[in-house]
């Protein structure tokens, strides 16, 4: 799975997203122009120590993304989509990508994959949810319906035992 951050602007909100990334072994995709520096202090703190294990990409702009993934199946998460998130039937290599928290992904963008725009359900009134919060509901929806294949789906106490 691989989540897209097209233009993010808050380095609070990225390190989050690359510390959720990291717990489900999924790839983080920036997509430049950053509204900050990958080396900020901030972006080091929401991530942990995390950041280190994270697998990143970078790319220069919107074609360099699309050159390097060609015939990738791109979700695009946004308030303007007419489906939601849950109706999309999500693959384990597909690509999930979210736009700048002041504005979304571009609506070039969006025009030229209508099917393949999904939003969130909300209240009217709202214009949009935490980026941090938006990836990490689709994703984990998207890993759900993948049976979050590789990834640990039972705890464990540490000092205690569960009853049998």
């Amino acid at each position: 799975m691989h989540i897209v951050l097209h233009q993010p602007e808050i380095p609070d909100n990225t390190g989050n997203i690359g510390r959720t990334c990291v717990a489900t072994g999924t790839s983080l995709h920036l997509i430049e122009p950053l509204g900050f520096h990958l080396d900020e202090k901030r972006i080091k703190r929401a991530g942990m120590d995390y950041w280190e294990k994270l697998d990143l990409h970078r790319y220069m702009n919107y074609e360099e993304f699309l050159a390097s993934h060609p015939g990738a199946k791109v979700w695009m998460a946004t308030t303007k989509a007419h489906k939601s998130y849950t109706e999309a039937d999500f693959g384990p290599d597909d690509f999930i990508m979210f736009g700048k928290e002041s504005a979304g992904i571009p609506e070039e963008i969006l025009v030229e994959n209508e099917e393949n725009c999904i939003r969130i359900p909300m209240k009217e009134e709202i214009r949009s949810l935490n980026l941090a919060n938006s990836v990490a509901i689709v994703l984990y929806e998207a890993l759900r319906q993948n049976e979050f294949c590789g990834m640990e789906t039972e705890g464990q106490l540490h000092r205690l035992h569960w009853k049998e």
